[in-house]
């Protein structure tokens, strides 16, 4: 009897952690003292480990950290993150291929980003951090990323909860 209770304790833990396989593409951010903090990864097979961001309405200010866990180089494989209107992410993507690597893929002066990391290569890590109140309350977000041909196949949707 014992076990079975310690058991359904380490579950229900893993459970809420969102460490369990059935919660495999979800982040959550609860509200903290100031900054709530995000992780996602990106890999040399174009892929971000997370397809969904969710952040709570309670949170002052957000921080997303961008992982690259591939090994090439970021001018053969590299990745950022782009948080904008889903209804944006088309036209920020296209716009961004002709500002090149050294303006990581946006578009000088889009006022369409609301946010972006740098564009980084294997093993190396990035954060950007922004104020909520940038978000309007039922209003669509993606992110991206927007180094050329990775829109594709490498976004998601950021939800405010």
């Amino acid at each position: 009897m014992y076990g079975r209770i310690v058991l359904s304790t380490v579950i229900l833990c893993a459970a809420l952690a969102g460490r369990l396989a059935f919660l495999p593409n979800v982040a959550h951010a609860a509200p903290a003292v100031g900054v709530c903090k995000l992780s996602i990864s990106g890999d040399d097979m174009m892929r971000f480990d997370q397809t969904e961001l969710k952040v709570s309405k309670d949170c002052p200010e957000v921080e997303v950290t961008l992982t690259h866990t591939g090994k090439l180089a970021a001018q053969v494989m590299g990745h950022n993150w782009v948080l904008m209107k889903t209804a944006d992410l088309a036209g920020v993507a296209t716009d961004g291929l002709g500002a090149g690597l050294p303006n990581d893929y946006i578009k000088p002066g889009d006022a369409r980003v609301i946010a972006h990391t740098k564009v980084i290569g294997g093993g190396q890590s990035t954060a950007v951090r922004f104020a909520l109140s940038k978000l309007t309350a039922g209003e669509s977000y993606s992110f991206l990323c927007t180094y050329p041909g990775h829109s594709a196949f490498m976004k998601g949707v950021f939800k405010i909860t």
